[in-house]
């Protein structure tokens, strides 16, 4: 049902392309037809950054792209096709983001708004399934293996398998009676979420929320996926009048379990053989001695002071204006907050930095691969620019940017949106030695390789090239020179 109109579209861009290219001809028609330079009316032109060319037609209006295993075909804002015949992905795009469809192998997803959604693939156990969602009325999936399938009309019926977090999940009348089991942790909730009953292995418990509740788990003992046995530690918890009084053991059957008190907001404890925590008049007031980590720490009042020392951690805040914060791994910096952060993460093999002036108003990320010493960078300055630099050193400059700093890695959203309004493109290949500028949708365009120059203005009106042997020029479509370049070569004076 998608191929008719994109093939139409095609055809008239093809043909308006041939009727521009005759208005051209000349006695360099051979050279001509391999690009056309009309401006925002109709270019072609060879990809910079990639092997590959792309045709513009009324400015941003209409695109198409193709490399070696990409194929994009767009009418911004109101469609675009996507497709990757190397990873055999494809994407279609209606007024994103009202409607979309996403396809990779096997797996596909068509939805509307998010709300309405049809969902087909394999799962992990390669079953084929069909989903059905109208959120959150309506959920339904369909699957050759019958244990598979489910209905859901909330909130009166419905059975649920691998949704919501949930393995399963059935309900009636919700929310009088609702079942939802987490592996072998199976929920009763009567009225939720006031009233439930849990039992699992070696788990039991129950809840008044918010009156009471208590939980026990004892320690159980499984086999891993690998065929060895382990240990699952048990845990007990007890809360009355939720969230005053709270009790909670964990790490039972451990080296080391761990007990929580609170009585809030006036007093809480954390005690552990790796870590002591104690606050009062919860949150603001904190110290804490983690003994695994190497640090001590005190909150004081919370957020807006926090000091910690140690190996595993040091931290100087006094919010708003200033926190230099770092572990072995990590750094996270700000100044006038939010007038300046800095964020960084360091790995054996990346090293990611990040910062922000504003929030979004200008904001640079750079990312390093320790093992090539390449370097992917991206610049922001909220709307005016954004400049991606990638591992292989391609560049890319762009004017305006008035949502792309807001998503920075929406691809749906740069080809549908972004030629609405880059009046400025720059892009650089620096493997190649191409590079290339377009303003106003190529009203003006150039095009450097290191043996060829192309310059188009003013809707193709004047159009240079030149490479190595010659140069040409047109005015108003018609030949002005064609100047064939003297030899460097300098006869031997005898």
């Amino acid at each position: 049902m998608f191929r008719t109109p994109l093939n139409t579209a095609r055809a008239w861009l093809i043909l308006g392309a041939t009727l521009m290219s005759l208005l051209a001809f000349s006695s360099d028609a051979a050279e001509a037809s391999e690009a056309w330079a009309f401006g925002p009316l109709l270019s072609r032109f060879p990809l910079t950054l990639d092997e590959g060319e792309r045709t513009e037609v009324l400015g941003p209006l209409f695109y198409e792209q193709q490399t070696e295993s990409e194929h994009t075909f767009a009418i911004p804002p109101l469609f675009s096709h996507f497709l990757d015949t190397g990873t055999d992905a494809e994407e279609w795009d209606f007024a994103y983001p009202v409607m979309t469809y996403d396809r990779f192998g096997k797996e596909s997803r068509w939805h509307l708004f998010q709300l309405v959604s049809f969902a087909g693939g394999q799962n992990q156990a390669d079953l084929a399934a069909r989903r059905l969602t109208i959120f959150p009325f309506y959920f339904q999936q369909r699957s050759p293996q019958p244990d598979l399938n489910y209905t859901a009309v909330f909130p009166f019926y419905g059975h649920l398998k691998n949704r919501l977090f949930k393995d399963e999940i059935f309900f009636t009348a919700f929310p009088i009676y609702v079942q939802t089991r987490k592996r072998d942790v199976v929920t009763d909730n009567y009225v939720f979420p006031f009233y439930h009953q849990r039992h699992g292995d070696g788990l039991e418990g129950w809840q008044l929320w918010p009156f009471y509740g208590r939980e026990h788990k004892d320690v159980t003992i499984k086999t891993n996926g690998f065929g060895d046995l382990e240990v699952i530690p048990g845990r007990h918890h007890i809360f009355a009048a939720w969230p005053v009084y709270l009790h909670v053991l964990t790490g039972l059957g451990t080296e080391n379990p761990e007990e929580q008190y609170a009585v809030l907001p006036f007093y809480s404890t954390q005690r552990s053989p790796n870590r002591d925590s104690t606050t009062v008049l919860w949150p603001l007031i904190t110290w804490t001695d983690d003994r695994e980590k190497k640090f001590r720490e005190w909150d004081f009042p919370w957020p807006l002071m926090v000091i910690a020392r140690g190996e595993g951690k040091t931290i100087t805040r006094i919010f708003p204006f200033f926190s230099r914060a770092h572990t072995e791994t990590l750094e996270k910096n700000f100044y006038l907050w939010p007038l300046y952060k800095y964020h960084r993460v360091h790995s054996d093999t990346l090293d990611r930095e990040r910062t922000r002036i504003l929030f979004f108003l200008y904001s640079q990320v750079q990312l390093r691969n320790l093992a090539t010493g390449t370097v992917r960078k991206r610049t922001d300055l909220w709307p005016l620019f954004t400049h991606r630099t990638g591992f292989n050193g391609n560049t890319r400059l762009q004017w305006l940017a008035p949502v792309e700093p807001l998503f920075p890695q929406n691809h749906s959203m740069d080809r549908n949106w972004s030629p609405l309004w880059s009046v400025w493109r720059a892009e650089q290949n620096p493997k190649t030695g191409h590079a290339s500028q377009s303003l106003f949708w190529n009203l003006y365009r150039n095009e450097t390789a290191p043996t060829t120059r192309k310059y188009s203005l003013l809707f193709g009106l004047f159009q240079y090239q030149s490479d190595a042997g010659t140069s040409r020029s047109r005015l108003f479509f018609i030949p002005l020179t064609k100047t064939k370049k003297d030899s460097e070569h300098v006869p031997e004076h005898r």
